[in-house]
């Protein structure tokens, strides 16, 4: 596996877009041989091939349940704990080369990518999300939002955006810090905004009122695996976010980040109502 992900990385670090997307494909077939169910019908060698060409898209996902016991996903959850093996890592930086390349339909559509493989690596790695505590990585997410974006970009980088603050209290107050609730509403507010882009934001913003729950994973949780301590804490090591007594996830209530949110937007109180009676993420609010 650290064949596949080196060969990977070589691609993702060019200039090249070509590159850049061969790159890309090859994570995504690998993560697809990890998270997907594996056709009885066919050769080990045609599922990559397969999943190159197609994304595997026909094939169902694996249950979450079993995920966890699948021998490819621990040795794969394992390599993330570091920064060498990191995917997401390696994601972030490609974005950020791809954003000093400038707008055109080819590069716009590479970041798309990008963007998606980012998204589903923070949903399948929880503990990756701790680098979009830092201001520049969250800095990222919100130049893709601005207004000279295309549409399938901005949608995109509001997905991954969820992802990267899902149950992590300590990335939404870095998001708040950086001004990310004025970003969210001024491109909300701006008539230039496209129609599902505006439904993004909407549930975006449904997202963002609802209680924060931190996440709860601990290196004893993965002891059966082989791993010593939690890979948030290696990761943080490396991007200069030290985790322990020092820092602490401070977590803020529904009615908390409504009186922020009322900064920037009027009739916040409207969508905290409806937030509480239609429960649209399968939660009530207290």
């Amino acid at each position: 596996m650290e064949s596949l992900l080196s060969l990977s990385f070589d691609y993702l670090s060019s200039f090249d877009g070509v590159k850049i997307r061969k790159g890309l494909r090859q994570l995504e077939g690998l993560l697809a041989q990890i998270c997907l169910l594996r056709s009885t019908n066919s050769t080990p060698a045609k599922r990559r091939r397969s999943a190159a060409l197609n994304g595997a898209a026909e094939q169902p996902p694996k249950d979450l349940s079993s995920l966890k016991d699948d021998p490819a996903f621990r040795e794969f959850f394992k390599l993330q704990e570091g920064f060498e093996w990191n995917v997401a890592i390696r994601l972030i930086a490609c974005l950020e080369r791809l954003l000093g390349k400038g707008s055109n339909g080819q590069n716009d559509l590479l970041i798309v990518s990008t963007l998606d493989l980012l998204h589903g690596i923070l949903l399948i790695h929880p503990p990756s999300r701790s680098l979009f505590a830092r201001e520049i990585y969250m800095n990222l997410l919100l130049d893709l939002l601005d207004p000279s974006s295309c549409p399938a970009i901005q949608c995109s980088a509001l997905l991954t955006l969820v992802t990267s603050l899902l149950d992590t209290p300590t990335n939404t107050r870095t998001f708040e810090n950086v001004d990310g609730l004025l970003t969210v509403t001024s491109l909300f507010k701006s008539r230039a905004t496209s129609r599902e882009v505006k439904m993004k934001l909407v549930e975006f913003l449904y997202f963002y009122l609802m209680p924060e729950t931190p996440y709860s994973g601990t290196g004893s949780q993965y002891s059966g695996s082989g791993l010593q301590r939690s890979p948030s804490k290696r990761l943080d090591s490396r991007s200069g976010n030290a985790t322990g007594e020092g820092i602490k996830e401070a977590t803020r209530t529904t009615d908390e980040k409504q009186k922020l949110l009322g900064r920037y937007l009027p009739n916040v109180e409207d969508l905290v109502e409806d937030l509480r009676e239609s429960a649209p993420f399968g939660a009530s609010l207290a």
